[in-house]
């Protein structure tokens, strides 16, 4: 019996669509398996978050209970002042739902609801154990509020009249409920997060299923009770609630981050999990068919229109596309039908390639322009580093000859000139370190209007006066966190781009408000959030930007300026400045109509902020202390030591951390390190703070650098212990010194 071809073809592609179709549900499987192993893990991961986040409120609690037992307020014997100052503050705090103060006797005093109540807190398990603790610690007890009915974790802080005597105890109530609240918006939606308490009572579940174990209620489930209470924080469970859904749980278990009396379980349903394999086995199910369907179609139609010589312009187009040749297409006219889409299918996918070849050669342009400015910020933070060691002792040498050479002008104008030259090149560095945003940045609390106020005539001088300036100032906006020489530098440099951009005149409009940044205006890769900014608003009346120069307006070196005119480091510098400084920079400009420049900086935050630790520019002085100076350059040891000398400090040197670790036990008396905070050998500058701290706890320390990026200034490094950047004069380096010592000669 004779088969058609026709016949044979439907046979070998039905044979052939069984292959996939069982890959389909064999990858089905495995998917699953992989999707539910994957939640396990990420919600033990969501379990271990929620658990450290709670740790972390509970700490800021106890800070902020340990300032408030401070407050002399405490000390009245009027009971509704004390009620009132509570209040003030739990309007600050939303995290609470209150604030008590109980007396030694068990008696409510302050409370900061104000409601005048007459309550006896004697039976409260967490002001038993403050009461009977000995030193200022935090007890924790998790409840529903009698009076409020929310779950909250009491955090009760003893407050000691005289060792070991509790004067009173401070309590606040956590709001439990509003901090489930924020874990689900920080993490995801879907999650069921329970809190329970020692005694196995559900202080929180963030379920909205009406049927599940409401918070108050004792767990009686025996699977999901054995699990709560046994299970460590590398374990899962699939337990099936009383609401009849099947969950996955995990537990932050008995882990560092946990908190004294919670035990927090984290669950998701398990058809949530699985729920994407399904949807992705329907897509594969769904896609597979459709293809069949055509394929059976479309064998119907091979061989009378020509399979042969269709197959060999598919074949060509495949070898072409093959050989990464994208631009390769299957010329008309096309046949009809499945093969003739099938055709047109090749076709699209050869642009498609050839759109995306086009997007990877750009993703890959991107991505070696950012590898070579990490590679030229490295090569500049280590350029700076020891270029600035060198600065150091010249600018140091320069000054002590100009002292010494008072009366020898013809000489005194070279060390005058040396001194100059060294400036110019601290200059230098600090430009090449704001290019890659490894400047150290000076910041404190600036009011920006005011410094735009101080900066107006030099502003106008470098506009020139074909250019009228206009300030537009709001003085009630808050300080931003800003290094203010930095600040200026930046301003000037946007002046002297408005200014370039106006050669006949015009007029620049310079405004400071209170902005946010749009989630429009934030870049995928940005980190800036949608928050209020202290934004400074420079506006031109220029010739404007193309689209095409605003898409390289912040690159390196870019500039359109002629030859010799501009280095193309001006708003580069702008933006690494900003980006350092926490903030963002943006551009709006259109050709003949003008520039906007928008800077965005952040606020500084409380009045607790406002110590910027400002000094005055008096007379150089120095002490009787002594200091240890550690410095692994040899010449740069040298120049500190005679500095040092010179103010009239005692002065123990070292090379390395080791060597200054075996002075440090030695005999001597010695009041302050001062040390290198990059050295050779293993051992950093914070580290050999550390140890001397351990071997000395009343040893002052101070920070010199010739290079602190980032990382150091912001994750290594005590902010309580000041910084002197290299290169530096001797006035600096002497009030910095009296700064660490904390203390001015008399």
């Amino acid at each position: 019996m004779s088969v058609s071809i026709r016949t044979r073809l439907l046979w070998l592609v039905v044979c052939a669509t069984l292959v996939p179709a069982i890959l389909v549900g064999l990858r089905f499987m495995q998917d699953r398996e992989a999707q539910i192993a994957a939640s396990r893990a990420d919600l033990r991961a969501v379990a271990a978050s929620v658990a450290t986040d709670l740790n972390e409120r509970v700490r800021g609690t106890a800070q902020l209970l340990h300032g408030l037992s401070r407050a002399r307020d405490f000390e009245s014997p009027n009971r509704a002042v004390c009620s009132a100052f509570l209040s003030t503050v739990l309007r600050q705090y939303p995290q609470y739902t209150g604030l008590l103060s109980i007396d030694a006797d068990g008696q409510l005093f302050c409370d900061s609801v104000m409601s005048g109540r007459q309550l006896n807190l004697m039976d409260r398990a967490y002001f038993r154990e403050a009461m009977a603790s000995t030193t200022q610690t935090v007890v924790l007890e998790p409840a529903i509020g009698r009076f409020t009915g929310l779950p909250v974790l009491q955090i009760a802080y003893p407050v000691f009249s005289g060792e070991p005597n509790v004067q009173f105890v401070l309590v606040a109530s956590l709001d439990l409920l509003n901090f489930v609240n924020d874990q689900q918006d920080s993490l995801r939606r879907g999650l069921t997060i329970v809190f329970l308490d020692e005694r196995s009572t559900v202080i929180v579940r963030s379920s909205p299923d009406s049927s599940a174990t409401q918070p108050g209620s004792v767990i009686t489930d025996s699977a999901f009770l054995r699990f709560a209470r046994a299970a460590r924080s590398d374990q899962t469970a699939e337990i099936t609630d009383s609401d009849g859904t099947t969950r996955i749980w995990a537990a932050a278990g008995a882990q560092p981050s946990g908190v004294e009396g919670v035990r927090i379980l984290v669950g998701q349903s398990r058809a949530a999990l699985v729920e994407s394999a399904n949807h992705r086995l329907l897509q594969d199910l769904v896609i597979l068919t459709s293809v069949s369907m055509m394929l059976i179609a479309g064998v119907w139609l091979l061989v009378v229109v020509g399979l042969r010589r269709h197959v060999v312009r598919i074949t060509d187009q495949l070898a072409s596309l093959g050989a990464s040749d994208f631009n390769a297409r299957i010329s008309g006219p096309l046949p009809g039908g499945e093969l003739g889409g099938l055709m047109t299918l090749l076709n699209v996918t050869a642009a498609s390639l050839q759109q995306q070849q086009a997007a990877i050669s750009q993703l890959n342009t991107r991505l070696s322009q950012a590898q070579k400015m990490e590679a030229l910020g490295q090569l500049t933070g280590g350029m700076a580093h020891d270029f600035n060691n060198l600065l150091t002792v010249i600018l140091g040498s320069s000054e002590v000859l100009r002292e010494r050479l008072a009366a020898r002008p013809d000489l005194l104008s070279l060390a005058e000139t040396t001194s100059r030259a060294a400036e110019r090149g601290a200059e230098l560095v600090r430009s090449l370190l704001a290019f890659a945003r490894r400047q150290p940045l000076e910041t404190r609390p600036t009011d920006v209007s005011a410094e735009l106020h101080r900066m107006e005539a030099l502003l106008q001088r470098t506009l020139g006066d074909r250019i009228t300036l206009h300030l537009n100032l709001a003085w009630e906006v808050p300080l931003a966190l800003v290094d203010p020489a930095q600040l200026e530098a930046a301003l000037l440099n946007l002046a002297l781009n408005a200014r370039d951009a106006m050669p006949n005149g015009g007029a620049l409009t310079i405004e400071v408000g209170i902005s946010k940044l749009q989630l429009d205006q934030i870049d995928w890769h940005d980190d800036a959030a949608s928050d209020d900014y202290i934004c400074i608003s420079l506006t031109d009346t220029g010739i404007g930007m193309s689209a095409q120069v605003m898409r390289r307006v912040f690159e390196p070196f870019f500039t359109t300026k002629e030859f010799g005119q501009g280095s193309g480091l001006g708003l580069s510098m702008v933006y690494g400045f900003a980006r350092q400084s926490a903030g963002q920079v943006k551009i709006h400009s259109e050709q003949g109509e003008g520039t906007t420049v928008r800077l965005y900086l952040p606020p500084a935050g409380t009045a607790a902020a406002l110590a910027d630790g400002r000094r005055g520019q008096g007379a150089t002085v120095g002490g009787r202390e002594c200091v240890l100076a550690v410095e692994d350059d040899e010449m740069v040891r040298a120049h500190v030591i005679a500095e040092l000398t010179s103010l009239g400090y005692q002065v123990l040197s070292a090379e390395d951390a080791p060597t200054a670790l075996a002075i440090l036990r030695g005999p001597e008396k010695i009041d302050l390190l001062f040390t290198d905070v990059v050295m050779p050998g293993g051992m950093s500058g914070p580290n050999l703070a550390e140890a001397a701290r351990a071997l000395r706890p009343g040893i002052r320390v101070l920070y010199t650098s010739g290079y602190t990026d980032n990382a150091e200034v912001h994750g290594g490094l005590d902010p309580s212990i000041p910084i002197l950047s290299k290169p530096y004069r001797r006035q600096k380096m002497a009030e910095t010194l009296r700064l660490a010592l904390g203390t001015v000669p008399g």
